[in-house]
Formats: C-alpha cells, structure tokens, sequence
C-alpha cells in the first residue's frame, strides 16, 4: 500500500489525550478520578484502566467509530446486563449518570466497566471442562429468551456470503487469484447451506476462546468481551474451545456437554455443523482483516496480510476445510452424527 493509502484515514482517537478520557469518565459516573492512566491492549477499540478517587479501578472502553452501530453496542449491554442479573460471571457495564450504559463523546461511543482481573487458562482439567459447560448453558438460557435485532446471524446466507462479498469487492485480493478464492468460496456456502436450514440461532458469546475466559482463583470462570456476540447456534461457543478436531477431542466435548446439559439440552447433531462454523470462521476473519486495511489504510493485524503468498496459503486452507466438511463427520465417541 502507498503512502497516500497509509495516512487514508487518521485514527479518530487522537482527540482522547488521558486528561480527557479521565475528565470524561468523571462526568459520565458523576466521580471523582486520579491520575491513573494505564492502555490496556485491543486491535480495534481504545480501552484504558482508571482509578476513583475511592480506589475503584474502572476500565473505560471507546468503540472503534463506524465498527458497530449504537444499536449494535446496545445488543451488547443489554445481552451483558441480563446475564448479571441471573448472576452469570460476566463483566456488565456500569450505568451512567443518565442511566444508560453507552456514552458519546465526539463520536465516539463509550462505556465504562469495573475491572476484573484474573488469568485466562492455556487448558482445563476435567472439571473445569464441566464447569464451562454449566456456564455456557447459562449464557444460552439468557440468550434463548429474546433476539439481538442488530448483531449478525451466523449462517452461510446470512452472514457468510455478505463477508465474501466484502472481501472480493475490497480490491486486495490479486487479480490472477480473485477467481480461485471466489470458486472455493462460493463452493462452501453451497457445501454448507442446507446444514444450517432449520436450526436454532439464539445471541451467543460468539468469541468463546481461551482468551476471552479469565480464572479467579475461589471463583467460577468470567467470560469477557462480548464484542463479537451474535445470533447463532450454541454448538459455536463450543468448538472454539476444543483442543481439535472434533473427532480427535471426544473426551473434551463429553464432559463439556455433561456440564452443560444440567441446565440446558444440548442437540448433539449439532456437533456435526463445527467444521462448517470453522470454515464460516475463516472467512470472518479474512473479512475483519480486509475490513481493517480498507477502513484506515495503515492497520494489518496479520503479518504479511496482502501479499500473492498470504492469498494463497488462505485459499489452499478453505480448499482443505471443503474437503474435509465433505467428507463429513460420522461419529464423536459413541455420538452418531451421520
């Protein structure tokens, strides 16, 4: 990308100098702040933790402009506070001094959350297995009670063929390779289409990786960052879990489901839409990857992002991925899928 490509677009929070984020949080909660001022990390949104006079650490958020629609963000909040309200470990936003939870300064959204800390876990033991199915059961309950009007449905027509088209139409993928991407593409929608035909899509986490679970020692697991929340099947805020394949991770997903299912059903053909939601996965990430170079010219989350080999290597995987899905699952332990 060119120079002029690169200074396209300025970061809209250049004006959130730290006197100003911490003036605005005063004002928001009607508090006094000191001076602390610490960035914490995040590829899309400008998150910073802050300190009340009182001591309270509180961690303010603002949203990348143009990423997520107020309506969106509220989605989020909403989806957050039902789930504090049964006492599901989650980290909802505080209320303002207005009431709400979604803040403007600018134009840029704000919320302001306590802060939480603990450690995200590389693994789980057997019980801890047991014990994220329980929590995400609990998720899925809340989440089962009501849609998420403006947050994306995670389907091949509804969600993944709209992301195609983005990435396509972008203008990065190399012309002598924008014909192969499109044929494996467009090969998975159909591959997969009629899979989803008739399945339950409640708001889900959407995001649920290790990294987005935090341990707090004589406490259950916190799930976090709900930026990505979604209308879906609950099988996907369990794959990403999984060590594996599913075939190769039986053992993990049994427990999982034995927590689980003391408080929700779980349908366990669903386990056989897990390579379709991996697949569907690689494309949402190509599109969040696409979607940050063509917003602002400059951010490349991936190294090598762009270039004839990264296209490539993304084409040979979702060629693999459609081969693999055809193939098809037939069992997961004792669990016929067929």
């Amino acid at each position: 990308m060119n120079a002029s490509g690169n200074m396209k677009k300025m970061s809209a929070f250049g004006i959130l100098k730290p006197d100003t984020v911490i003036t605005i949080a005063e004002k928001a909660l009607g508090l006094p702040f000191s001076n602390l001022y610490r960035p914490c990390n995040s590829y899309i949104n400008r998150v910073v933790e802050l300190e009340q006079k009182d001591g309270l650490r509180r961690i303010i958020k603002f949203y990348r402009p143009d990423r997520w629609t107020r309506e969106a963000i509220a989605d989020e909040h909403d989806f957050l506070l039902e789930l504090a309200e049964q006492e599901v470990p989650v980290i909802a936003p505080l209320r303002l001094r207005d009431g709400a939870t979604l803040g403007m300064y600018k134009n840029i959204s704000y919320a302001i959350f306590p802060k939480c800390g603990g450690r995200c876990q590389d693994e789980f033991n057997d019980d801890q297995w047991m014990e994220m199915g329980r929590l995400l059961a609990r998720v899925h309950n809340v989440g089962a009670v009501h849609a998420a009007g403006a947050r994306i449905v995670l389907s091949p027509e509804a969600s993944m063929s709209v992301q195609v088209e983005a990435i396509l139409s972008s203008g990065q993928v190399p012309a002598d390779l924008v014909g192969s991407f499109s044929r494996v593409a467009q090969d998975l929608i159909r591959e997969i289409g009629p899979l989803f035909t008739g399945e339950d899509s409640i708001r889900i986490h959407g995001d649920s990786h290790f990294g987005n679970i935090i341990y707090r020692p004589g406490e259950s697991f916190f799930l976090i960052d709900f930026d990505d929340m979604a209308m879906g099947p609950p099988v996907q805020d369990l794959w990403m879990l999984l060590p594996g394949l599913v075939a190769d991770s039986f053992v993990e997903a049994d427990l999982f489901l034995e927590g689980y299912e003391t408080f929700r059903r779980f349908d366990r053909r669903t386990l056989s839409l897990i390579e379709p939601l991996r697949a569907m996965r690689f494309i949402h990430y190509i599109a969040w990857c696409v979607h940050q170079v063509t917003e602002d010219g400059m951010t490349l989350a991936v190294p090598g992002f762009g270039t004839p080999a990264y296209w490539q290597n993304e084409i040979r995987d979702l060629t693999d991925q459609l081969e693999c899905i055809r193939k098809g699952p037939t069992a997961v332990g004792n669990m016929d899928l067929r």
